[in-house]
């Protein structure tokens, strides 16, 4: 099997943010959140938990955000 990129869910104190996903993208997060729980054994019960981390992943290696976060200044998007 393949290693994924999360590793387990750090049990922090959340801030409660609403967002809409597609359909599609959320079936592919409960499938993640499956493949995560048998990877390291960890239970999740609601798939949603993914989304911080892997918020938190994808800006930890954005290039161009940490450049932009270092000199505290903001990124410029594409677009």
């Amino acid at each position: 099997m393949a290693k994924l990129k999360l590793g387990a869910i750090a049990d922090d104190k959340p801030v409660k943010l609403t967002v809409e996903l597609p359909a599609d993208v959320h079936r592919d997060l409960a499938v993640y959140a499956d493949l995560l729980a048998r990877e390291t054994g960890q239970s999740i019960s609601d798939p949603a938990k993914l989304v911080a981390p892997m918020l938190a992943r994808f800006m930890a290696t954005d290039r161009a955000f940490a450049k932009c976060a270092a000199r505290g200044q903001p990124a410029q998007g594409k677009g």
